[in-house]
């Protein structure tokens, strides 16, 4: 089984294509990303320190970044996870806080991401704060 390090470092392309269902806000046809873990986690680290946002400005803030109407709700989803537990790995082996990936950046209390964790998630409500709180 891959480690979640692995997992980010899948070099497929992301995909821009026409969404097939509408769900989430999207409608069937516009134009959607299907994002990469490497992207979502190269637009996490370039959220300022202090800032934040929510998984729908996440996905909005991609699709344009990318020439899409919409963002994949569901794979942008997974990607974030991704990018958390690649996060958790890299500091369990030894990366200073200051090199990971700031995913406390994206994740909430009101993130469903965060009930999937296979870590403590305080660590993400303490990274948060500490943030707002260092401004």
């Amino acid at each position: 089984m891959k480690t979640w390090t692995e997992k980010l470092a899948d070099l497929r392309p992301h995909v821009v294509k026409p969404a097939p269902i509408s769900i989430a806000g999207m409608r069937a046809g516009q134009l959607m990303l299907v994002p990469t873990a490497r992207l979502v986690d190269d637009f996490i680290r370039d959220i300022p320190r202090g800032r934040s946002m929510n998984a729908r400005a996440l996905r909005a803030a991609l699709a344009a970044a990318h020439g899409a109407e919409v963002c994949c709700p569901i794979t942008t989803g997974f990607h974030v996870r991704t990018v958390a537990e690649a996060a958790w790995e890299a500091l369990g082996n030894g990366t200073p806080i200051s090199k990971v990936t700031p995913v406390w950046r994206v994740l909430d209390a009101a993130s469903p991401t965060l009930a999937r964790l296979s870590f403590d998630t305080a660590f993400i409500r303490d990274r948060r704060a500490f943030e707002r709180l260092s401004r």
